[in-house]
């Protein structure tokens, strides 16, 4: 002890507290990955015992060369603090959640209104970040450093500890590399829990390609777009009015209208609701599934810079003169209705609806009446709910709509068992349920003045604890089902069957098809559906149009 308080004293060189930086980051802020590991080991027949002892040793070494490349007089105390800090909150994120921070998060988490970031607050995660990043962060700020006074002697040093991480990199490579390479290749999504450098990766990635990079030019198309001449025609007498709900972390696992076991549409299965059975999402978190919907990409070429550099479905839309309103309940949309008219429920408010930071779903049907009336001609309200957005599950339905117990009423649902997690996740689909009624109810009772439709798809899923995995967000293609399957329900007004030439048992039969549909299918769906006419326009692609033909064929024959 006194030879360390002497050492101490004296101030520490930067080598030994590059290298004890590096141990704490391998011992205990990536305890995600010895997690995701030990997952990976209990599935494997045999795993050599050396090589899981060289791991930790393989991470100190990486890191402890990484590190030294950032060590230096003035700068070493203020980067790794905030190193440390952010580490934390990663390491927290990734151990009780499974995220992974790539670039798609990255860039979810920029896009996140401080009121959906309050709802991942919660004493446990405070005290996380407390406890393994803000007291070692305070303890490195008073920690003493050993002057520079001799630039040979501090260089020299540096040098040689990086290059004994190099020999030891080296050695493990050596002895276990097939061990280390089957591991990584079979499971490649570990690189991206790794702290920090997935995620200092990704953020100097979105950085770049945000503040350094040239927007593209704006790119106006579908110039072509026209209504219909039905469709203009019916506008004078009888418009159409189409409800386009945008859900929010709605899977399609837990909707009974799919089969779930549980009693979670009670309120739609009453209106002869068409639920599309097998449609998988564009995106696991909504700064992609949102923006990628409405655009006319696919999710495989599908490029959110380019999407938000030029016009999407509404754009289009409004452009053909189908007048157009987005109500807002959720964290923004994401540029999609930059250029259409647009309400933003205040979630400051404090009342039935809402609580200061978020509100119920309810609230987008508040003056609706008059959001109506104040379109023109042939018109589409899209309403953008708040729907599952966890982890604060029970903030998303009010007390009389709890109906599946007992829930978890809490952020940190980690500490709740995963029976209280699925009610409270259940309880948010009823709700949503509930609230697409009443959106319902309220188009029937406009039927004699409106041909009436509403569309319901969510724009992710959501894991529940499935193989320790929470909330969403986890790239594509290691993507559990539970975050890639989503929702899809339909209802049509009479009047609006008729008027779209739909043949309504048709489109019942569609639903049921399987690997078929997905989001690629909304912006051409919507535009069929709405009587568009433009070069944009894919046939293939608009879930509507084989049954529209069906309907005109089965006419044709009566006619004969």
């Amino acid at each position: 002890m006194n030879i360390i308080k002497q050492k101490l004293i004296g101030g520490m060189s930067y080598a030994t507290f590059t290298f004890l930086l590096a141990l704490y980051f391998t011992a205990v802020i990536n305890l995600p990955v010895y997690k995701a590991l030990i997952g990976i080991f209990n599935q494997l027949e045999t795993v050599k015992l050396g090589f899981v002892l060289t791991i930790p040793l393989f991470f100190l070494a990486c890191l402890n060369f990484l590190f030294s490349l950032f060590s230096w007089p003035k700068i070493s105390k203020p980067f790794f603090i905030t190193l440390l800090i952010l580490s934390s909150i990663v390491s927290y994120a990734g151990f009780n959640y499974g995220v992974m921070f790539d670039y798609g998060m990255i860039t979810n988490i920029m896009e996140t209104d401080s009121s959906e970031a309050s709802s991942y607050l919660s004493l446990y995660s405070v005290m996380w970040t407390i406890l393994m990043g803000i007291i070692p962060a305070l303890i490195i700020y008073k920690l003493p450093m050993k002057p520079l006074t001799n630039p040979f002697k501090f260089v020299t040093a540096k040098l040689a500890s990086m290059l004994i991480s190099l020999v030891v990199v080296g050695l493990i490579a050596a002895a276990y590399y097939q061990d280390y390479a089957s591991v990584g290749r079979n499971n490649s999504y570990l690189k991206k829990v790794l702290i920090p450098t997935q995620f200092i990766y990704s953020t100097s990635q979105y950085v770049k390609d945000t503040y350094f990079t040239t927007p593209q030019p704006y790119k106006q198309i579908g110039l072509d777009a026209t209504q219909s001449d039905v469709a203009l025609s019916q506008a004078l007498t009888k418009p159409t009015l189409m409800i386009m709900v945008v859900g929010e972390t709605a899977r399609a696992q837990n909707y009974e209208l799919n089969g779930y076991h549980r009693q979670t549409n009670p309120y739609t299965r009453e209106f002869d609701m068409i639920s599309f059975q097998d449609v998988t999402a564009c995106g696991t978190a909504t700064a992609v599934s949102v923006p990628c919907m409405f655009a006319n990409m696919t999710r495989e070429n599908f490029d959110r810079s380019q999407a938000d550099n030029q016009d999407n479905l509404l754009d289009i839309m409004q452009r053909a003169n189908v007048s157009q309103l987005w109500k807002e309940n959720d964290g923004g949309d994401k540029s999609v209705a930059k250029n259409i008219t647009k309400i933003v429920i205040d979630r400051s408010r404090k009342d039935e609806m809402c609580n200061g930071s978020t509100c119920y779903d309810m609230a987008l049907l508040e003056n609706i009446d008059q959001d109506i009336a104040d379109l023109s001609g042939n018109r589409m309200i899209t309403l953008h709910l708040i729907g599952s957005h966890g982890p604060t599950y029970y903030q998303r339905y009010p007390s009389n709509k709890a109906i599946f117990q007992p829930d978890c009423p809490r952020a940190d649902i980690e500490n709740c068992s995963q029976e209280q997690i699925i009610n409270s996740y259940d309880n948010t689909i009823l709700y949503t349920d509930y609230v697409i009624s009443q959106m319902i109810k309220k188009l029937k009772q406009l039927s004699e003045q409106y041909h009436t439709a509403l569309v319901y798809v969510s724009d992710h899923g959501e894991s529940l604890g499935e193989n320790g995995t929470y909330l969403h967000g986890i790239p594509y293609r290691f993507a559990p089902k539970y975050q890639t399957k989503v929702p899809l329900m339909v209802w049509m007004s009479p009047s609006f069957q008729d008027a779209k030439n739909i043949d309504y048992a048709c489109l019942k039969q569609s639903a049921h098809k399987t690997d078929t549909y997905s989001h690629d299918n909304i912006f051409h769906s919507m535009l069929g559906v709405m009587d568009i006419n433009t070069e944009e326009y894919q046939p293939q692609l608009d879930i509507f149009s084989q049954c529209r033909e069906q309907f005109a064929t089965e006419v044709a024959k009566n006619n004969n």
